[in-house]
């Protein structure tokens, strides 16, 4: 009689719960602290391509028919000083060609405030929502900076704008508390291990000299009862030693706090970089390059001087790169100025609980200071 297996296969989960995994352990991924880099670049790629759909052409199709209101203009005022108005008769004269004036004047600022630039544009003209200006507008959104050069015109743009802001704001300040996080941690990390480490002079002499001290007291303690039962005690102070110094490192990298003179120069040196970049991609100067940089990664935003030039310049690809690596600079700048504020922050908090220590072992010492008596008068 054959024997029956009594082991079970495992039975799969229902597709709904497998699916209800995959789609958490994917939305954990994203917003993990790699997950949150592509998940901001990716909602940015599509934000540009959302606001290419659209913007579109719908500037160059407004914006063509300007060349003819100025010339249909041109000709009223050719109609009025030929045919309708006696030029004689100044006054009427005046009144009429003033009155078309103002007109067309009023569609200037109205044209003007709708973006129009001042310059002849035609359907055959390259729209200023290409992919790089589209992609630095929704950087500008996101990250409240704002520069103000290209902005939606239609009611649908300013729509998804306001929607787009509603969500990518959120996902940007979760990027940039992530992201400066691990960037504070890696550099602590490094500053200890360069800047406390055992082959620096001082803070290894520094070091050394507590342990020696040390040694030397608890010698001085066991000398007699090490020396009766025959040890090595110049073996058991040096391992004593070794064993202390590699405490301290282990427990000084941990509990390190980073200058804050060091970040100052870390966010200088930023600026600095960035304004070199900038005077090559722009043709900017070092003081106009810095200006840029420090107003754009204090998310201020001005929008006098702005990126962008390169724009003007239809099928330079050459161009259009240089105004996506500046996106990422903008983009790694405020990441890098997030993890200089955690690193000062961790830097104040540290000198005030050093400050009240100091100030509770005063009053310590203070109360702990007895009060001469007073004798009694005869």
């Amino acid at each position: 009689m054959e024997r029956k297996r009594s082991i079970r296969r495992r039975q799969k989960p229902p597709f709904a719960e497998r699916a209800k995994d995959h789609c958490r352990n994917f939305t954990a991924f994203m917003f993990s602290n790699v997950g949150i880099i592509f998940l901001v670049v990716l909602y940015m790629i599509a934000g540009a391509f959302m606001f290419i759909a659209i913007e579109g052409n719908e500037a160059l199709e407004r914006f063509a028919q300007i060349p003819f209101k100025r010339n249909e203009t041109a000709m009223k005022l050719w109609q009025i000083s030929c045919c309708e108005v006696n030029v004689f008769n100044k006054s009427v004269f005046e009144e009429k060609v003033g009155n078309e004036i103002r007109a067309y004047q009023e569609k200037i600022v109205l044209w003007a405030r709708r973006g129009w630039q001042g310059s002849d544009i035609t359907l055959e003209s390259e729209t200023p929502w290409s992919f790089s200006g589209a992609f630095l507008y929704s950087l500008t959104v996101i990250t409240t900076i704002g520069y103000g050069n290209i902005v939606p015109r239609t009611e649908w743009g300013k729509i998804a704008t306001i929607f787009y802001t509603i969500i990518g704001m959120p996902l940007f300040l979760l990027y940039l508390s992530n992201i400066g996080d691990i960037l504070a941690k890696s550099f602590k990390w490094i500053y200890a291990k360069f800047c406390l480490c055992r082959v620096c002079p001082g803070v290894a002499r520094r070091r050394a000299m507590r342990a020696r001290r040390r040694a030397r007291t608890e010698e001085r303690d066991y000398s007699s009862e090490i020396g009766d039962n025959g040890f090595d005690t110049n073996t058991i102070t040096t391992s004593n030693v070794d064993e202390e110094i590699e405490e301290e490192i282990t427990a000084e990298t941990n509990t390190v706090t980073v200058p804050i003179t060091i970040c100052i120069m870390i966010m200088i040196g930023y600026i600095f970089f960035g304004a070199r970049l900038f005077a090559d991609w722009e043709n900017w100067d070092i003081l106009d390059g810095s200006y840029f940089c420090f107003i754009s990664l204090s998310s201020i935003g001005f929008g006098d001087i702005v990126p962008g030039a390169s724009l003007q310049t239809k099928g330079d690809t050459k161009m259009e790169i240089s105004f996506i690596l500046c996106a990422v600079y903008l983009l790694l700048g405020m990441a890098l100025i997030a993890m200089c504020f955690n690193l000062m922050q961790e830097q104040v908090i540290y000198k005030i609980r050093s400050l009240k220590k100091c100030v509770r072992g005063c009053f310590r010492c203070a109360k702990a200071v007895p009060v001469p008596m007073e004798e009694p008068e005869s």
